[in-house]
């Protein structure tokens, strides 16, 4: 009898499996792949020559590219101390729990505990006239619920989760390639405005000289007071021109103390002329864009937490197969729970079909692929700014090394006309106006310069940030 029992209940539950795996040919959970993005990356970084090699700058280690050593040390500082980096790495730590979530989905839910329950019945109900004074229940039950992944709900549940997982990652990797390069591009700052207050110095130091001058050629009858008055005037502009310079400096180290997460203070620093970025400056074909900007590789994961989300909004559509077990003691007597007469054991297993529920399946549904397609369009916008950022620095890097050249030229011309327009001042055969004209478009011109070697090192560290580099 037993055993025609069993054969009942497995060829029911075998039945029940049928119908299941059956039904699973309506629908199977799709597999994520990587949409077409070659119009895109079609010469993305508008450029007539069109790199080719694979290679490129973002590969190299930014140990390698910045050189200096107190550059090296203040990297190696705010990596460790920022705090974007830190919140991020708590962001990591957050998701990477969703992870493992997403991974026990396949497990079953157990539950054990002892319950005690005190029931009055009515003296009109059927079991009143029996138990007139109640009961009490006493049971140490175990709950056990397992649900069959026959649609691929609980898999793609897992990818979403993993996704969102590695999006944390790649936003902690952009997070440190931004941190790179605001350190790098504020210590430049630095290095460039130490080179212009020392311009500065030497250019009050030759208008004080040049104030006395003025004023012994006025005594000499060869010029007048509002010579010498514009002298004095020229000579303040300076100071006060150093003023602002050292107060650029102050608020710029103070910038540096907060990216390298320390208290504001004074920063041990080489000079702008020593700076030396060696490194062959290579673009890589555009598509290597999507594995080495951590902000396109983020953009991806998120359109592939969205593309399985959208799995599982499907599958909540179909029947779900769940077996549930319970099994443990029961006994109206506390000192009979114990006893082998008190075991109980209930197995249920089922398909579960959503019908009405006031439309959230279908809600989950739609909204689910209207973020899908949200997701992939803000993946291709990623990429284009990304192409589009590329360019930008890599045209900047090109006019900055050739507006170079033009400063030079211009400095060295500027001094030349200076020092004449001093001699030509002290033997009666220049205006005064000429020399102060010289020595103002002069200083302009020395600060140009620096501004310009600045520019090509920030044009640098900007080609790197755009292309990925710094996190590897």
């Amino acid at each position: 009898m037993k055993t025609i029992i069993r054969h009942k209940n497995f060829s029911k539950g075998a039945l029940l499996l049928l119908v299941a795996f059956t039904l699973q040919s309506c629908f199977v959970a799709e597999d994520y792949v990587r949409p077409d993005v070659t119009t895109e990356t079609e010469a993305l970084y508008r450029t007539e020559n069109l790199p080719t090699d694979s290679l490129s700058i973002a590969d190299v280690s930014w140990k390698n590219l910045f050189t200096d050593q107190y550059l090296q040390q203040y990297i190696e500082e705010g990596l460790q101390n920022n705090m974007d980096v830190r919140i991020a790495l708590q962001q990591i730590i957050a998701a990477q729990a969703y992870a493992k979530q997403g991974k026990a989905g396949y497990l079953p839910t157990l539950s054990v505990g002892p319950n005690y329950t005190r029931q009055e019945f009515s003296e009109n109900s059927q079991f009143g006239s029996i138990f007139s004074e109640g009961t009490d229940t006493y049971d140490i039950t175990a709950n056990l619920s397992w649900e069959a992944d026959i649609w691929g709900k609980i898999r793609s549940n897992k990818r979403a989760t993993q996704a969102a997982y590695l999006q944390s990652v790649a936003g902690h990797q952009a997070v440190k390639t931004q941190l790179i390069s605001s350190i790098a591009n504020t210590y430049y700052n630095l290095l460039a405005l130490d080179a212009q207050l020392e311009v500065t110095k030497q250019t009050i130091a030759t208008r004080e000289s040049g104030v006395a001058t003025i004023k012994a050629l006025k005594d000499a009858g060869q010029v007048t007071q509002v010579a010498v008055d514009q002298n004095i005037a020229q000579y303040n502009s300076a100071k006060a021109l150093q003023v602002d310079i050292e107060t650029a400096i102050f608020k710029t180290e103070n910038t540096l103390s907060i990216l390298l997460g320390k208290q504001p203070q004074r920063f041990e620093r080489s000079s702008l002329d020593l700076q030396k970025i060696e490194q062959d400056i290579k673009l890589g074909v555009p598509a290597t864009l999507l594995s080495n900007r951590p902000d396109v590789m983020a953009a991806e994961y998120a359109l592939i937490q969205d593309f399985e989300l959208t799995n599982v909004a499907k599958s909540s559509l179909y029947p779900s197969l769940t077996l549930t077990a319970s099994t443990g003691l029961q006994s109206l007597e506390l000192d009979k729970l114990l006893n082998v007469n008190s075991l109980f054991a209930t197995v249920v297993g089922g398909l579960t079909q959503p019908l009405l529920n006031q439309r959230k399946l279908k809600t989950q549904k739609e909204v689910a692929l209207a973020n899908q397609e949200s997701s992939l369009l803000n993946f291709k916008k990623t990429l284009l700014v990304a192409g589009t950022e590329v360019s930008n620095a890599l045209f900047s890097l090109q006019a900055e090394t050739k507006k170079f050249q033009f400063r030079k030229n211009e400095v060295e011309a500027l001094r030349t006309a200076e020092a004449n327009s001093e001699e030509l001042l002290k033997n009666g055969y220049a205006n005064y106006l000429d020399l102060l004209t010289a020595r103002q478009s002069a200083l302009s011109a020395e600060l140009n310069i620096i501004d310009s070697q600045l520019q090509q090192l920030i044009s640098i560290v900007d080609l790197y940030e755009a292309l990925g580099g710094g996190w590897k």
